[in-house]
Parts: structure tokens; C-alpha cells; sequence
């Protein structure tokens, strides 16, 4: 467990998110060398955040530029050379593919060393190279189309981009690889290499380049959030740290492992469990007092002051101070059976033997009581694989492994670029992060931590003690879960092969989408496409659509509807999937395919249809595995019972498809309920009950809600939030 509290607001000089998003803006307005876009200014400081001196990010440098002639190409050479060490005395490299076996600056203007290779030939990327100036910020290369294929910093702009175009050693398959498709380099000026390393950090979230090291699962994970200025404080699940003066506690590798904490917490510390900042008062406590699971604050069944002890106990609790806990709660036992008040002696004993259950529970793996993420890099043939365990207080409570697939390059570069992506303002920040290479521009990364956590953060390569010994755990994961991987990343190529081999498809599907319908009787209709690419959910890919066409019950023609609208309106994800298929029988693939014949795509893309089995259908292999696949032209059903992982696979698109849709039916109709349970209530209309919905998220949160609780809803005023109040509390039409 861990405890952060984070401060109110930042320190006056610090980048915050904002400012971060800030200075994103003006990189999808860059210009090409030798144009000029004003710069962009903080929220917070009122700065420039991404200009020069003289409040230009992106333009002409202000001294001459060098003749660059001299660097004559060699036709058919792209690459990269590494990144060149700067002028600057101390400076740190931070452009990718820097290394420490770096030659020294190369300049556009510069005489190639004896066995330098001009890396490419373009006059359009080589004459622009003379217009980058020598300031600090990122630089992008983009592809003829204007997408963006990479997205990297440096400390001086025109010594790293000249640095691409002369080499004296081997060239990466990557660089050599970008280079090749490079038609266009663009430049943004920042103030300093910190400005520049988190607008990099936020370009590559914003166009997720292909030569880039990109964090696909960027999922916040949950937390334990507690606020001790409240009066009635209760423990809340977020996955969110906000600047909120809170504590903080987690994070949880999984929502399971914090369910599960939380049950317990529950039972040793009987927090308030009613939701809301404003504890409603009632004339009797609810089941959870009887129970014994909660103190039955809202019915004054215990003090403010009482009750912030147990606050006080479960604070210390997360924060691993548990023997000054168990301390206290030895003393009160004690002190409650020289009273001859045993029944609360034998209550301190039960907690006490609680608290020392579950820290039987906790491996402890450091005697440092520090606050570490120590990550582990495996890189192999296919790619690399990055594990990180989360120590709390010495006490392991979790892991998190991420697949760098598509991921080149040399381990500093992979750890810097995962770092820039993991870390930001509304996830936890630990006191180290153990690292097993030096990274790339480490001071500057520190300072940049230390400021969004407000204390001092170390990025720390270890060599020795037991820092190192955690590094060989999470390298063992990560090498483990590498291969595990990548065995199962084969078993699933291999088993869509098979698929195609039984279809008779044209190639392997290692791109399927499917297609579900939701509605009752027509109302709130939605459709949905799901995309699964190598046998996996590729949520990036999934689509919702409202249903305009229908208004009665017609799963063919609402299908129908969404798959038009997919191959008009979304034609890059059409046109890269190898087979649709529908959730239904053999009405709908009818439907489909007439449609699909119209729109000239049923040759390109293949069509079946799965429809669940019936009785009748099934056999001596039991329930579950006589599933019907409809296949176009074929009259009877295919059945795949002899081959259940195939099955299974089919099976698992079709019901994800199915939860996709029926989650945003839900929601539509939620909203249509509530929306309809504040018609009766006057100056309320459908933009205030838009509102309402969006604050309070549900009904039941409305009616507990306060005066003053709904008038803190921009657009609601005193006088409609007083009318809201009296009319929910009465009973009145819902």
C-alpha cells in the first residue's frame, strides 16, 4: 500500500497537464521549415510554454543559415545516424537512437569523416535541414500522405536533424526504414529540453507514430482515495490522482486485488459505505450498522471525533505503518479490560487479529519501506517485453507486463520512451523508479517526475543490493512472459490459418470484425463493431452507431444500416479487415451480402454469420460447441464442433461484439429514464436534465443529493435546484 498526498495546486514553474496540452495544439498546425505559427501560451503561468525567446515555436532561425550543398547524397541510401552529442559542455542526448558510442555533432554545413554516408539524397528533406535552427524542441517526420512517422526531441534541433543524413557507423533498421518513406520534416521551438521532452511525450500519444515507442495499454489503474477534512470521510475507488489535498493509495494491479482489499478494510475499519460528500442524516442506520459494517454516522450513533480515529487507524494502515497501529489498538484493548469492559477488549482483539492476517498475506521484498516501480526489459527478435512491479512500502503488490511488439531500439531508448508515456499528472508518481540501463536525459526526466509529484523522484539504474536483485525478478518476468507470449501469439496465426483453410477464405483472417444489433422493440437502437486483429480485442478499432433508420424491430435492416455506414463512412477499417462477421442466422447474411454485392464490396471482404445453437442442433459433444456458421451460397450451417478453439475463438468476437452493444444500450436507455423522470419538474428541460445526468450519473445520486450539491451544477440555479429538492424528496413523478 502507499500514501500520496498531492497538493493543492503546482509550483508556480512547473509544467502541468494543461500546459502539456497546451503546447500539443500548435504540432497540428506546424509548419515546414521556414514558416512561422505564434506560440502557444500556459494556462497556469501565462508563459509561452513552446516558443522561442522571442515568441515563435515554430519559423526561421535567427542566424544565417549554413550552406548545406556539401552533403551530397548516395542514391538509395535512408537511414539514421545516432544521435550526435551536443555543443552544450554536460548536455544529454536525448534524440532516439542516441547511444554512447556517439562520434560527435555533425552538422549540415560539416565535412563528412572519412567512411560517412549520407543517409539520403532528397533535396526537399536535405535543403530544409539549413532552415532548422540551433534551439532546443521536436522535430517530426511525415510520410507523402502528412501522416506523422515519428516524433522526436533534441537539445538543438539542426545538429540532430543533419545528424540523419550523415552516418559513420551501422544504420538501424528502423531509421533506414523511416528515412525511406520520410517526405516531409516539420520543427516546434520550445523555451527549454524539459518543454521540448513533454510535448514529444504528448505528440506521440497524439499521433501514435509508427517509428515510435508507443504504450498501447494506457489504462489508469484504481486507487484508494480518502479525504480526512471531510466530516464523515469514506474510502472511495478512483483511478484518478487529482490535485485535491486527498490521500491516495495504490495503485492496484488488478480491480480484483482492490475488491478484495476493500472487503477487508471494510471489516477491520467500518467506514461509512453511503456514497456522497454530505452525509444525509436519518432517524435509523441502515442494514450495514446492524451488521456491525459501518458506525452509523448518519444516524449519530457515533461522534466526529471517534469516528476520525478509525480514520486515523485506516490511514495508518495503508500507509504500512501497522506497528504503530497495532500498538495503539493493544493499548486500547488493554485499557477497555482493566475497565472490565470486555466486550470492546474482545473487539480491539478481533481487529488486531485481522490486521495480522492480512499482513501474513504481504510479500515483502525490501527492507526500505520505499514507494519503488522497478521494471524489467527483455528484447528479443520479435520485439520486447517490458514488466513492472509495484513496491509499496517494501511490500510487492502487484505487477503489470506491456507488449512492445512493434518496438526497435536500444533498451535506453525503450525505458525513456515508456517512462514519458507511463507516468503522467493523474497517475501515481513513486519515490524511484529502478530502472536496468541508464536512460536517456535521466535528469532531466527526474526533474520533470519531481515536479508533477511535488518531492524528489529518482530514476535509479541499479548495479548492486537489492534494487538489483528486484531488477533480475521483473527481468525474469518479462523474459518469461516474452516467450510465453510469443508462443501463444503463433498458436493463434496457426489457428486462423486453420479458420481459413475451413472457410475457404481467401486469406487468413487475422483481421475479423463482427456486427451485433441492440434494441427492445425498436427504441434506443444501436449497433456495434467489434475488431479483433491476431485473435485479440483491438478496442482502438471498435465502433458504436446509433440506429436512424429503424424505429420498429428489424435486426436485418438495422444490421444492414451499420455495415453501410462502416464501408462508407470508416473505409480505412473496412478496407484492412479479412472477414465480417454477423451475429445472427441466415436472415441477416442474406441481407448482408445483397448489400454488400450493391456496394461492389463482396468480393473483397468475406461474409459468414454465427447464430446460436439449438437444441436440435446439438450432438454427442454436449452443450456449447453446435454453434451454426452460415457461410454465403452453402444452404445448411457449418458446424465446428472438431475444432472447439476455432469455435471458441468465433464465440468470443461474437460476445464481445454482444457486451459492446448492449453497454451502450443500456446507457441510452438510462439516460432516457432519467432525462424522462425530470420532465415534471418546471425550469427543468432537457439541456438541465442533460446536465444533471452527466453530474450525478444516476437518479438515486439526485434524489440523496443536497441543495446545495445541485446547485453546484453549472446552469442549475438556486431557485430550480430548491424545486428539484422539494419535488425528488416528496415523492413526485420520476
Amino acid at each position: 500500500m502507499i500514501q500520496s498526498e498531492i497538493p493543492r495546486t503546482a509550483e508556480p514553474d512547473s509544467p502541468s497537464a494543461e500546459s502539456v496540452s497546451a503546447a500539443a495544439e500548435p504540432a497540428s498546425q506546424t509548419a515546414a521549415p521556414g514558416s512561422s505559427t505564434p506560440g502557444s501560451g500556459s494556462p497556469e503561468t501565462g508563459h509561452d510554454s513552446a516558443a522561442t525567446p522571442t515568441g515563435s515555436s515554430v519559423g526561421e532561425p535567427k542566424s544565417p543559415a549554413p550552406d548545406s550543398g556539401s552533403s551530397a547524397g548516395v542514391p538509395g541510401s535512408s537511414a539514421t545516424a545516432p544521435e550526435p552529442h551536443n555543443a552544450e559542455p554536460g548536455s544529454a542526448s536525448t534524440g532516439p537512437g542516441s547511444s554512447a558510442f556517439d562520434s560527435g555533432p555533425l552538422t549540415a554545413d560539416a565535412e563528412a569523416p572519412d567512411g560517412a554516408v549520407p543517409l539520403d539524397d532528397s533535396p526537399s528533406l536535405l535543403s530544409k535541414t539549413a532552415s532548422f535552427p540551433h534551439l532546443p524542441g521536436v522535430y517530426l517526420f511525415k510520410d507523402a500522405s502528412g501522416a506523422v512517422l515519428y516524433v522526436g526531441k533534441a537539445i538543438d534541433l539542426r545538429k540532430r536533424i543533419a545528424s540523419y543524413f550523415k552516418s559513420t557507423g551501422p544504420i538501424p533498421v528502423k531509421t533506414r526504414a523511416l528515412m525511406g518513406k520520410a517526405a516531409d520534416m516539420e520543427y516546434v521551438v520550445t523555451s527549454n529540453e524539459k518543454e521540448a521532452l513533454l510535448l514529444e511525450a504528448s505528440l506521440i500519444k497524439k499521433h501514435r507514430p509508427r517509428y515510435n515507442v508507443v504504450l498501447r495499454d494506457d489504462k489508469n489503474y484504481p486507487a484508494l482515495r480518502i479525504d480526512p477534512r471531510e466530516p464523515f470521510p469514506r474510502l472511495e475507488v478512483v483511478r484518478r490522482f487529482q490535485r485535491d489535498g486527498a490521500l491516495y493509495f495504490g495503485p492496484y494491479h488488478s480491480a480484483y486485488a482492490l475488491r478484495e482489499t476493500l472487503r477487508l478494510l471494510h471489516q477491520l475499519f467500518p467506514l461509512r459505505l453511503c456514497k456522497g460528500k454530505r452525509l444525509l442524516a436519518r432517524q435509523r442506520p441502515c442494514l450495514n450498522y446492524s451488521l456491525g459494517r459501518c458506525l452509523g454516522a448518519c444516524a449519530g450513533k457515533v461522534s466526529p471525533e471517534d469516528y476520525h480515529k478509525m480514520v486515523d487507524e485506516v490511514v495508518l494502515f495503508l500507509q504500512g505503518k501497522t506497528d504503530v497501529l497495532q500498538q495503539q489498538l493493544r493499548r486500547r484493548m488493554a485499557d477497555a479490560a482493566e475497565a472490565l469492559n470486555f466486550e470492546l477488549a474482545a473487539y480491539y482483539r478481533d481487529r488486531l487479529q485481522g490486521i495480522a492476517s492480512m499482513l501474513e498475506k504481504q510479500h515483502i521484498v525490501s527492507d526500505r519501506f520505499l514507494n519503488q516501480d522497478v521494471i524489467g526489459l527483455h528484447v528479443g527478435e520479435e520485439g520486447a517485453e517490458l514488466a513492472i512491479l509495484f513496491v509499496r512500502k517494501g511490500t510487492l503488490t502487484g505487477q503489470r507486463d506491456f507488449d512492445l511488439r512493434d518496438a526497435q531500439g536500444e533498451p535506453r531508448e525503450l525505458l525513456t520512451a515508456f517512462i514519458q508515456q507511463f507516468y503522467r499528472e493523474d497517475r501515481y508518481i513513486p519515490d524511484e523508479i529502478v530502472v536496468p540501463a541508464p536512460v536517456e536525459a535521466e535528469a532531466l526526466l527526474e526533474e520533470w517526475l519531481t515536479e508533477l509529484k511535488g518531492k524528489k523522484v529518482r530514476v535509479w539504474a541499479a548495479r548492486r543490493g537489492d534494487r538489483r536483485e528486484l531488477l533480475e525478478i521483473a527481468g525474469k518476468n518479462a523474459r518469461e512472459r516474452y516467450t510465453s507470449r510469443r508462443k501463444w501469439q503463433k498458436r493463434d496465426v496457426t489457428m486462423l490459418q486453420n479458420l481459413q483453410r475451413i472457410l475457404k477464405l481467401p486469406r487468413a483472417p487475422l483481421r475479423m470484425a463482427c456486427v451485433d444489433i441492440s434494441n427492445i422493440q425498436g427504441r434506443h437502437a444501436v449497433g456495434a463493431v467489434v475488431v479483433f486483429s491476431e485473435g485479440s480485442p483491438d478496442k482502438d478499432s471498435y465502433r458504436r452507431y446509433r440506429i436512424h433508420g429503424k424505429t420498429e424491430p428489424d435486426d436485418p435492416a438495422m444490421m444492414a444500416e451499420v455495415i453501410e455506414r462502416l464501408l462508407k463512412n470508416d473505409a480505412p477499417l473496412a478496407e484492412n479487415l479479412d472477414l465480417l462477421v454477423l451475429d445472427g442466422g441466415k436472415s441477416q447474411l442474406n441481407r448482408i451480402r445483397r448489400l454488400m454485392e450493391e456496394l461492389g464490396a463482396a468480393e473483397r471482404l468475406p461474409l459468414i454469420s454465427i447464430a446460436k445453437e439449438k437444441e436440435t442442433d446439438r450432438g454427442e459433444k454436449g452443450r456449447g460447441l453446435y454453434e451454426k456458421i452460415y457461410l454465403p451460397g452453402r444452404k445448411n450451417p457449418l458446424f465446428l464442433h472438431h475444432y472447439p478453439d476455432i469455435l471458441h475463438l468465433l464465440q468470443r468476437l461474437r460476445d464481445e461484439a454482444h457486451r459492446f452493444a448492449i453497454s451502450h444500450y443500456k446507457s441510452l436507455h438510462r439516460n432516457d429514464l432519467l432525462a424522462s423522470a425530470l420532465d415534471a419538474v418546471p425550469g427543468v428541460g432537457p439541456k438541465r436534465s442533460r446536465l444533471l445526468i452527466r453530474h450525478f450519473g444516476s437518479m438515486k445520486a439526485l434524489r440523496e443529493a443536497s441543495v446545495e450539491d445541485i446547485t453546484q451544477v453549472p446552469g442549475i440555479p438556486p431557485t430550480v435546484a430548491q424545486t428539484i429538492f422539494n419535488i425528488l424528496r416528496s415523492g413526485g413523478e420520476e
